[in-house]
């Protein structure tokens, strides 16, 4: 009967081990900029309520030991790792000095050209490309206003010198003459937003994107915007989390060690 309750244990156990793998990879982008942090989702599995109803025979007599055997884990709960969603809150803004780097205050993403189609950034460190072109720190460039229209008209080239200005709608003037307005938008559903690598954001499948003109957002010209996560919060939850671990393991030894007796001692009772 208890190599059934290790399972349980055993549900927890990895539950906790996905929890911690998030903390450390918020951890690790502490000093990312424009980083959002993850939070782990857990669900109770109910065995009984898994089950559809012809299959689920609860028996209907007097408890005993024997009429819980039909019971078909009726009884039992797990630990469902339901999933991981990003928390999109405003991080800090951080004066850089630097004329091409913009932190976006509100909601909103800049919209990037990129090999796998149009995607979504927070992070405002951009540069100027070789051609002129403004792109990002891995050299995607960055889209002016236009949701629909092909992306290949939507990049914007600066001169090659000059003084260059943005203002808080994300326009774009050098020397006073305007050069085009960034595309900031805000995804009426952030929840279909999924992380695809290099501070990228794509959307999940079969999800509408439903884009619309982020009209709150404001661009901060020479401010990067800092990543959201709290140092000292993300600690504590490591250490209530591997504390929880530590339990979990204990229940596991327990089951097993109530599992050996029941094998190698109560089997030769006489």
């Amino acid at each position: 009967m208890s190599s059934k309750g290790i399972y349980t244990a055993l549900s927890g156990a990895m539950a906790q081990t996905h929890k911690l793998d998030t903390i450390a990879n918020n951890l690790a982008n502490v000093d990312t900029a424009a980083f959002k942090k993850d939070k782990q989702t857990f669900n109770e599995y109910l065995t009984a309520n898994e089950k559809y109803p012809d299959t689920l025979q609860v028996p209907r007599v007097t408890a005993s030991i024997e009429s819980f055997y039909d019971m078909q884990g009726g009884d039992k709960s797990f630990v469902d790792t339901n999933g991981t969603y990003t928390d999109f809150s405003q991080g800090g803004l951080k004066q850089t000095g630097n004329a091409f780097d913009f932190a976006l205050e509100g909601r909103g993403f800049f919209e990037v050209q990129t090999p796998n189609g149009v995607k979504l950034q927070r992070a405002g460190n951009f540069k100027i490309s070789p051609e002129g072109y403004l792109v990002t720190n891995n050299g995607h460039p960055v889209l002016a206003e236009g949701i629909g229209v092909d992306p290949e008209q939507r990049r914007m080239q600066l001169a090659n010198s000059g003084n260059v200005t943005v203002a808080f709608n994300g326009e774009i003037y050098q020397d006073g003459g305007l050069v085009g307005k960034m595309s900031i938008v805000d995804p009426q559903n952030q929840e279909a937003l999924q992380k695809q690598g290099q501070l990228l954001y794509g959307f999940k499948d079969n999800q509408d994107p439903q884009l619309q003109l982020a009209t709150s957002a404001r661009v901060h010209q020479g401010y990067v915007e800092t990543s959201n996560v709290n140092v000292v919060e993300e600690m504590t939850e490591m250490i209530k989390t591997t504390r929880a671990f530590e339990s979990t393991q204990k229940a596991i030894r327990a089951f097993d060690e109530m599992d050996n007796k029941l094998v190698n001692e109560v089997g030769r009772v006489r």
